[in-house]
């Protein structure tokens, strides 16, 4: 792997690994803000009994955890870069009952599994931080049997994900920071439609669709939002400490008056969308 991918790769775990237990913390809430996106790519997927799937970037868990559950005789092998993210996952399988599982900390891009190993591979929220896209979507044809199926959800324009540039937009604005180099691992990288279809086309997959799905991210208050987002989006924690305590304060401020004006009755429900991108090996 290039060394520029390997600096990727290692700041990506390092920064997952720190911010896992804001994600144990807000797990409820979170986990119900993107089951929409989680559900359709089962639905896509349409697991068979007996199958062996594949769950990229699992983080605490989901969705593979919950397909997992729908198969008797069928195989789980969640995996992720941060091995702490997985024990959240490893304790929701235990909690939950779940034994038709495993577990591997490994990268996307370099796969430890044999060729034509699974039937079908779910992916919710990883591929637009892939280091390499390309080279991920390839090793993900490699694994896959003939035939088999993938599905993944990826972020839609941030038109459309005020959740997200309530709080990213303005941390940019007041600390006048650079926009990120275009292709950049982050949350809009493949928000185009057609982009993420291009991809799996040229990895190999056929038979690509996309689908909107959309999602309600319910916090109640702007300060739950905040105090969410400050404590699970590492970009954000990441600007917000090179700032000083004032202008943390106002940035928070402003955050929480738009939202507030955005949502006068008091009650914090954001609109979010995904894209669900199916293809078959």
């Amino acid at each position: 792997m290039e060394i520029r991918l390997q600096e990727i790769r290692e700041q990506q775990k390092a920064s997952w690994n720190k911010f896992s237990s804001g994600w144990k913390k807000w797990d409820d809430l979170t986990m119900e803000f993107i089951q929409p996106m989680g559900d359709e790519i089962i639905r896509q997927l349409n697991p068979k009994d007996g199958d062996r799937v594949l769950d990229l970037a699992s983080g605490t868990g989901e969705p593979g955890l919950t397909i997992a559950s729908m198969l008797n005789r069928g195989k789980v092998m969640l995996t992720d870069l941060s091995d702490d993210m997985l024990k959240i996952a490893r304790e929701h399988a235990a909690n939950r009952g779940i034994d038709n599982v495993e577990f591997k900390v490994c990268d996307v891009c370099e796969l430890p599994f044999d060729d034509n190993t699974f039937d079908a591979i779910s992916c919710r929220f990883g591929f637009m931080f892939f280091p390499d896209m390309l080279l991920a979507a390839q090793e993900m044809v490699r694994v896959l049997k003939p035939g088999g199926r993938i599905a993944t959800a990826v972020w839609n324009v941030p038109e459309k994900n005020f959740w997200v540039t309530a709080i990213g937009e303005t941390i940019n604005r007041k600390m006048q920071l650079n926009a990120p180099s275009p292709g950049a691992p982050g949350m809009f990288r493949c928000s185009k439609s057609g982009l993420l279809m291009d991809i799996l086309q040229q990895a190999g997959f056929k038979n690509t669709s996309e689908k909107e799905v959309v999602g309600k991210l319910q916090c109640g208050t702007a300060e739950v939002y905040w105090s969410m987002m400050t404590e699970v989006a590492a970009p954000f924690v990441a600007a917000l400490s090179k700032a000083d305590e004032a202008m943390q304060q106002k940035i928070k401020d402003e955050v929480l008056d738009m939202v507030n004006k955005k949502y006068p009755d008091g009650n914090i429900t954001m609109d979010s969308s995904a894209l669900v991108i199916f293809g078959e090996k």
